[in-house]
């Protein structure tokens, strides 16, 4: 995929040709060859090397020259340097070639001879290489109209600030009417090359530009809003799970970016050794931050140990080996990558399916999620391994897979994450409300009380508390069963804190019995009137009940501080409970109010 420099070897290597024929005007050349100063393709007297070798013929003309592949026909010719003036090979060297080839170069170069047909002199025309993370360096030599060799330079090896011509991948200008053959000589190493070839005019590959720009513009700005929900989520619910998810969509953005030329084209236009270096290791980071976030999401460490920690070595070599990949550059190593990313996306699938048979339903869904990008990830693989040749599903297949992956993992970790917090939320809210009607707990009754006596001291004004007691929840259960009385007290909870306003308490003090903190200042009948309107809201027919069931509601009330100003708050609650206690003996009273000034019974 990427590589350092080639090292010249001690003698040039063996040449190979290749003279590749477009189906309908373009017409190649391709010796392979070990690297070569662009000096050495003239023999003094302005020819190239091997122009004597006869172009092939083109039945079709400048009209049908546009953006075509190449098949081609393939010859060899053996010798200790490329082919000299008047030494051409012999008819009998060609075989035909209907299709891509791939070629290892490891520290050879690939030469290529373009036989261009007469193009239009009044349009600009362009040859363009895909593949820009598939090419060190590219050169172009062509000859002008005056028969003046130029040179234009571009690849991985090279800023692409001081490319001939800087763009997403290399891009050559054809010197205007120019009759004579071209060539490029490129080199790649370790990943196979091969090559694609792009005649085009000005205005074709100025649209075809617009058009990748804007698409891969448009992928960059979603992925990056995508990427601040993300962290939001990451932020409010506390999930590692998102900090995971983060970290995969970052390396992702950086990975295609890279991979499609882009990033060279605007974020480091000056910096050649991460151009080189830039693919592979965004693959090995994105690769092994999904890992890592199917380890958080599908909680692996919560199943199996022995798995867990091989999965986190797992991910740890992936975040690491970038490393040895750049120091090493050779064969090796590019296997290891290769390997690498695609026992990741086995291994990816294989564990989500595997939480999900252990029952976390949401491993299914994950599996789902990373469907499209698992999908699509054998077509660049492939590439890379020289099984396919370039092209636009090559190029782009990874960049459509995720842009439908990355917002269907985010909105299934949002569906996880928000039934884990209801979940954490009500247990949370164990602690502090009643499991039943989900009122507040005695105890904080008791801080809040001790609280409110306390401002009524300092302040000189007054507050209430009342218990309320469900009177006929025994005659309920009796009738309906032991369900329907305690839909009774949910309902009685509900009434009690609708008619309670914001700051006021309401708590479940026993079985049937309610107490109800009104926060003053209050005036001398506030707490009577909220007596009869509590009353009056129990009398109310409720749908959740048995038709012409009602509640029946047994109250007494008293002000504080009152007469008992140095009484505590679990005294005050045991005296009303004594009251209710012998509000019972007479059945007809329901409301029992103790004013100031007067004194609070003891309970019996």
């Amino acid at each position: 995929m990427l590589s350092a420099f080639p090292q010249p070897p001690d003698r040039r290597a063996l040449v190979r040709h290749k003279h590749l024929r477009c189906r309908h005007g373009l017409h190649l050349l391709l010796p392979r060859a070990g690297p070569a100063s662009p000096s050495s393709l003239s023999d003094g007297a302005g020819h190239p090397p091997g122009s004597l070798l006869a172009p092939g013929f083109c039945p079709g003309g400048p009209s049908c020259v546009r953006r075509h592949p190449a098949s081609a026909l393939l010859g060899r010719c053996l010798g200790s340097g490329l082919p000299q003036r008047g030494h051409a090979p012999t008819g009998g060297d060609f075989q035909p070639m209907g299709h891509y080839r791939s070629f290892d170069l490891a520290a050879a170069a690939l030469w290529l001879r373009l036989d261009l047909p007469p193009l239009d002199a009044s349009r600009r025309w362009y040859l363009a290489l895909s593949a820009a993370a598939f090419t060190n360096r590219a050169t172009l030599h062509a000859t002008g109209p005056q028969g003046a060799w130029t040179v234009q330079q571009a690849g991985d090896h090279l800023p692409v600030s001081q490319w001939s011509h800087p763009d997403q991948t290399p891009v050559f200008a054809l010197p205007a009417g120019s009759t004579g053959p071209v060539w490029l000589r490129l080199e790649n190493r370790p990943a196979p090359l091969s090559p694609r070839l792009l005649l085009l005019e000005e205005d074709t590959l100025q649209e075809t530009r617009y058009w990748t720009f804007l698409m891969i513009g448009g992928y960059l700005g979603f992925g990056l809003l995508v990427l601040f929900w993300g962290w939001v989520h990451a932020r409010l619910y506390g999930d590692r799970a998102f900090i995971a998810y983060c970290c995969y969509v970052a390396s992702m953005l950086g990975f295609q970016a890279a991979f499609t030329g882009v990033g060279g084209v605007f974020f480091w236009r000056d910096w050649a050794w991460w151009n080189d270096a830039a693919p592979a290791v965004f693959m090995l980071w994105l690769t092994a931050a999904g890992i890592w976030f199917v380890r958080e999401a599908c909680a692996v460490s919560r199943h199996h140990r022995q798995v867990d920690l091989f999965v986190k070595a797992w991910s740890w070599f992936g975040l690491l080996f970038p490393v040895v990949y750049l120091l090493l550059q050779n064969r090796f190593a590019f296997v290891v990558l290769n390997l690498y990313g695609l026992l990741s996306v086995v291994l990816s699938f294989a564990l989500c399916i595997w939480a999900w048979r252990l029952g976390e339903k949401y491993g299914g869904w994950l599996a789902l999620g990373f469907l499209p990008v698992h999908l699509s990830y054998p077509f660049p693989a492939l590439r890379a391994a020289g099984v396919l040749p370039d092209s636009w599903v090559t190029q782009y297949a990874v960049l459509i897979g995720s842009a439908i992956e990355i917002p269907l993992l985010l909105y299934i970790l949002h569906r996880r994450a928000k039934e884990f917090n209801e979940n954490h939320a009500r247990l949370r809210a164990i602690e502090s409300t009643d499991p039943l009607t989900g009122l507040t707990i005695e105890p904080v009754l008791h801080l809040r009380l001790r609280d409110a006596m306390r401002r009524s001291r300092r302040y000189g004004h007054q507050s209430g508390l009342l218990m309320v007691e469900l009177l006929n929840h025994a005659d309920i259960v009796s009738r309906h069963g032991r369900e329907v009385a305690e839909r009774a007290l949910v309902v009685a909870a509900s009434r009690l804190s609708h008619v309670a306003r914001d700051v006021d308490t309401v708590c479940r003090v026993a079985n049937a019995r309610f107490a109800v903190l009104v926060e003053g200042p209050l005036q001398p009948d506030d707490l009577m009137l909220l007596a009869q309107h509590i009353v009056a809201k129990g009398l109310e027919q409720v749908p959740s009940l048995p038709a012409g069931l009602s509640l029946r509601f047994r109250l007494a009330s008293l002000s504080l501080p009152g007469e008992a100003k140095d009484a505590d708050d679990a005294s005050l609650l045991d005296r009303l409970r004594a009251v209710l206690d012998q509000m019972a003996d007479d059945p007809r009273k329901v409301v029992l109010h103790l004013p100031a000034g007067s004194p609070v019974p003891t309970p019996s």
